[in-house]
């Protein structure tokens, strides 16, 4: 089993390491769905970048000179990533997925405008509900589609009309009938 403050610190001193070249990092995935209500399982950490493969290859390295076991997978055309690169050490897994070259604009936006921490005295930001949204529209899928609705379901405050705006502007598709199924209309 996994100790989340063991995957926390280390994801923490990857985000140092991106950060020290020049890559800002926001926490995307499973954990970030928990900060806003929605738990499921998960035993990593998923950081989102946005950089060029060249950069991620170089902190690729640094990563492995700082002790860390990696792996980079590369993009393909069908991948709607920009790469990832594995992390992996006695704390688990921490995933860096690049959004660079494919949907940059949401992990800067996320960046821009993220303002809560994984913890008091941490560094690392949880990317704020409406670019988590437009994450999970763009991956698309099942998955992330119920991820859309439980996400919505449980936060019947938030601003739907920002949300829609946000995903709209990026022109990504489908959100108003996950809106709908969120709010009890399917």
């Amino acid at each position: 089993m996994v100790n989340p403050d063991e995957v926390i610190r280390a994801a923490e001193e990857v985000a140092e390491i991106l950060e020290s070249r020049g890559v800002g990092a926001v926490v995307i995935g499973a954990v970030a769905l928990a900060a806003h209500g929605y738990v499921r399982f998960t035993e990593d950490l998923d950081l989102g970048v946005n950089t060029d493969l060249g950069t991620l290859s170089r902190i690729a390295e640094a990563l492995r000179t700082a002790g860390f076991e990696v792996q980079v997978r590369e993009p393909n055309g069908e991948d709607p990533l920009g790469g990832i690169v594995d992390v992996r050490g006695p704390f688990g897994l921490v995933q860096i997925v690049n959004y660079g070259g494919r949907f940059p604009a949401v992990i800067d936006g996320g960046l821009a405008a993220a303002d809560t921490v994984i913890r008091p005295g941490s560094r690392l930001r949880i990317v704020p509900l409406p670019h988590l949204v437009a994450l999970k529209l763009y991956a698309g899928g099942t998955k992330s589609r119920t991820d859309i609705v439980e996400l919505l379901s449980r936060n019947p405050d938030a601003d739907m009309a920002a949300i829609r705006d946000l995903c709209h502007g990026w022109r990504l598709r489908g959100l108003d009938p996950l809106i709908e199924e969120a709010a009890g209309g399917s």
